[in-house]
């Protein structure tokens, strides 16, 4: 049995990428050969990495009694880093917010983002990848127009996502869905919309196609 991990990053209920998340559930939640959980980002409580973060790293290396607000944040990374490295599979659905990605999904990132779990320094200080077993779908939804040379290096969500995933991570990413422009030319928003549910819908049938 695969496991396959969708991280939902947009709380809003008519958000492309919210319809991007359903429409792949949707198709792939009958699937007798996956075994598929979901980490909603806008649901799991998760304190942004601080101060806390490190005072519980050095108390835990000092076996000491971690305060309310330090345990809480490491229950918190821990629960992403358990489902992290279970799936063997991660699917992502996330718009493009402000030239970036939300900050729910960037706390997710943090909290697997690791030396010794995702990558690791060489001795001569160059890194190595942890990750290379496991596969990617990313599935990204932005209102503007960002694939066209010019515009390309203002997308700071599905670069970023490319980069730590497959990049520092060296995951596999097996596919990329971008639904952009509804916003841009409202006229074609309904085509261009459908059109990339359909993209979503058949990225689902081909990662339970693998498993057969």
């Amino acid at each position: 049995m695969t496991n396959v991990l969708v991280i939902k990053a947009n709380n809003r209920p008519d958000g492309i990428s919210t319809k991007m998340y359903d429409a792949y559930m949707e198709t792939i939640k009958n699937s007798d050969k996956m075994n598929i959980e979901v980490y909603d980002t806008f649901t799991e409580d998760m304190p942004y990495i601080g101060q806390e973060l490190f005072s519980a790293f050095g108390k835990i290396q000092n076996e000491e009694e971690l305060k309310e607000d330090e345990q809480r944040l490491m229950d918190a990374k821990q629960k992403a880093m358990h489902a992290f490295e279970k799936a063997d599979v991660l699917v992502f659905a996330f718009p493009l917010w402000n030239l970036t990605i939300p900050a729910r999904l960037q706390t997710f990132i943090d909290y697997v983002y690791a030396a010794g779990f995702t990558f690791k320094y060489n001795a001569d200080g160059s890194m190595a990848q942890l990750m290379a077993d496991k596969k990617v779908v990313l599935l990204n939804a932005r209102g503007g127009v960002y694939s066209v040379p010019e515009a390309s290096a203002m997308d700071m969500s599905m670069n970023y996502m490319k980069n730590v995933f497959g990049g520092i991570f060296g995951m596999n990413i097996i596919d990329e869905i971008v639904i952009e422009g509804h916003n841009a030319m409202p006229q074609d928003a309904a085509r261009i919309i459908e059109e990339g549910l359909e993209s979503v819908r058949e990225s689902a049938r081909e990662l339970n196609s693998q498993f057969a």
